[in-house]
């Protein structure tokens, strides 16, 4: 046997013994024994559960987790497991849950009105399934402004740590972008940090150096199996109410299985149970909608009873738009996902991906994190992109040359952008995705910060460092913003000797990181402690109620925002000497 194809032919073997240990794992392994698909719901206990989390994402696993140590919780998530899925598990696999559209994928594509390609995830783990591993916390002025416990941050973060975050072997690309950072002026070094620091780092990652990645969902394994079930493929439809003097609470819920078969669970009837929605930025203020919370001439439109009058559901939308530069080299760049960034007192984030693998026979499978191949159509202005767009394109990308593969983006993103939207209801079909307006750059803040962010990759791809591995020491910004249609991204010709047309370069070539936020923010939506307003046992917790996306991904934060929460909620109820 020829050693090439016996190297396969191992590491064939390999992954279907992985495989095979993992699917054993989704619903009978000794540690996550209450998985359970949603059909398999009867009836509740007698008295109803004490917590029921709709959502089993970031912030909805560490909460179940942690809330079940001493309540009966309920968490029901609308996908399935991501044990035994491939492409959910390795990092060579990463572009591959974004890129499915089907209706099993892990993640469910949605275009913003605005014409940005994004995901949503739909897989127990959440975001954390379907991201590109780097994990930071955030700033010390996110979490006072938050006005979270600084002591049961610092006890919360850990815990998230302990069990699913590792620091990644440096890979060339990453270190390249570390020391091109440095030469270019974004300093100090701040070393290997989980802190979120102004100048250049490297972060944490939730991929083992085998790259395997590590989820929210192995959090659930902290939980107490005696009093945790979490359905898979349960997908709540609505929020059930009743009356309670002159106010109404939240009871129970209406979801739907796997078969479409549909099921209604109680709380139990204590006041101080609770219904947890942890859908995230899309899923929970659409969820509020569909029960009746939200403004009444939306909600009157599509016949949905009105339990609450919230003008504020949806309102205050906002992502962190992200542009990349491609960099050709004079070789194969091993794959790399997020590990170095450079944080600018701007605002302004720049992070880099290589996106293929070591492999030359996976060359035309692997084409970074921008691509059109998972939904990010950089090669055309955002009004003419589209699902339809996508598909075409992975229809013929084998034609795209071997050579436009050789390189690696370098990316720029705008952290707590000023520019805000909105969301709202296309019909009364939780399935279906409800309209999201991002409105990228519409404050001219943004366009400022994006432009600093595109001259400071200028600056770093002409360092030494970038010039030994590039194929032209040359580059100039211009020849990079036009580069050609073989390197399959920023193909919009571009004149940058002014900043008016890097302004145009950032509006025609916005994509997302995936760091999109609010819809529920505290004080219009939500109180201090995360209680909707204007009704009672109904709580969110997620990013939804974020004004601005902490450190350079939300991650680590939303992790730890469902300990903290789950812990903070045990001590009101037990008491402050609770051990949790």
């Amino acid at each position: 046997m020829a050693p090439r194809l016996e190297e396969l032919c191992l590491k064939m073997l390999l992954f279907l013994c992985i495989l095979k240990s993992s699917q054993g794992m989704e619903f009978t392994g000794m540690k996550y024994p209450f998985l359970r698909m949603a059909s398999s719901f009867s009836t509740a206990p007698p008295r109803g559960y004490d917590y029921i989390i709709l959502g089993g994402g970031t912030a909805g696993c560490p909460l179940a987790a942690t809330l079940s140590q001493n309540y009966s919780v309920l968490l029901l998530e609308r996908g399935g497991s991501p044990y035994g899925n491939a492409n959910v598990s390795y990092l060579q696999n990463f572009h591959i849950s974004l890129a499915d559209i089907s209706s099993k994928s892990p993640s469910q594509a949605f275009i913003s009105t605005d014409g940005v390609i994004n995901a949503r995830a739909r897989v127990l783990g959440g975001g954390t399934c379907i991201n590109a591993g780097f994990y930071t916390r955030a700033s010390p002025s996110f979490i006072k402004e938050a006005g979270w416990n600084e002591d049961l941050v610092k006890e919360s973060y850990p815990w998230v740590e302990k069990q699913v975050v590792q620091w990644p072997e440096l890979a060339p690309w990453q270190a390249a972008l570390k020391d091109g950072l440095l030469e270019a002026g974004v300093s100090p070094f701040n070393g290997y940090t989980y802190d979120h620091i102004y100048g250049t780092k490297v972060g944490g990652t939730i991929f083992d150096k085998d790259g395997y990645r590590h989820t929210a969902a192995n959090l659930l394994a902290s939980g107490n199996p005696e009093k945790l079930t979490v359905l898979l493929h349960a997908t709540v439809q609505r929020i059930l109410f009743n009356k309670r003097g002159p106010r109404q609470y939240a009871c129970g819920v209406i979801f739907k299985d796997e078969n479409g078969r549909r099921h209604r669970v109680n709380l139990n009837s204590r006041r101080s149970s609770e219904v947890i929605l942890s859908s995230g930025a899309i899923g929970s203020p659409q969820l509020l909608l569909l029960s009746g919370i939200g403004p009444k001439k939306d909600l009157m439109k599509f016949n949905i009873p009105v339990v609450v009058d919230n003008w504020y559901v949806g309102k205050g939308m906002s992502d962190n738009p992200m542009n990349s530069i491609f960099l050709p080299t004079k070789k194969l760049i091993k794959q790399s996902l997020i590990q170095s960034v450079g944080i600018t007192k701007m605002g302004s984030f720049i992070e880099a991906s290589s996106g293929f693998g070591q492999s030359s026979d996976s060359i035309h499978c692997h084409h970074g994190i921008m691509s059109a191949e998972i939904g990010q159509l950089s090669t055309i202005p955002p009004k003419l992109r589209s699902i339809e767009a996508a598909q075409k394109y992975a229809k013929t990308k084998h034609e795209v040359p071997r050579e436009a593969f050789k390189g690696g983006f370098i990316l720029e993103k705008i952290d707590g952008p000023l520019s805000r939207g909105h969301l709202q209801l296309v019909d009364t079909n939780v399935d279906s995705n409800p309209n999201v307006t991002f409105n990228y750059f519409s404050h001219p803040y943004d366009l400022q910060r994006c432009v600093y962010g595109i001259r400071t990759i200028e600056r770093i791809v002409h360092t030494k460092r970038f010039a030994r591995l590039t194929e032209d020491d040359s580059y100039t910004i211009e020849m990079l913003l036009n580069m050609s249609v073989k390197a399959n991204v920023n193909l919009i010709p571009k004149h940058t000797n002014d900043t008016a047309s890097l302004e145009q370069f950032c509006r025609d070539t916005v994509i997302t990181i995936w760091h999109y936020h609010g819809g529920c923010h505290v004080g219009r939506v939500v109180d201090e402690n995360y209680r909707v307003l204007g009704v009672d046992s109904l709580r969110i917790i997620d990013g939804s109620t974020f004004d601005s996306s902490p450190g350079t991904n939300p991650q680590a934060t939303v992790m730890m925002m469902g300990r903290y929460m789950g812990v903070k909620i045990l001590r009101e109820r037990l008491g402050r000497g609770a051990g949790v």
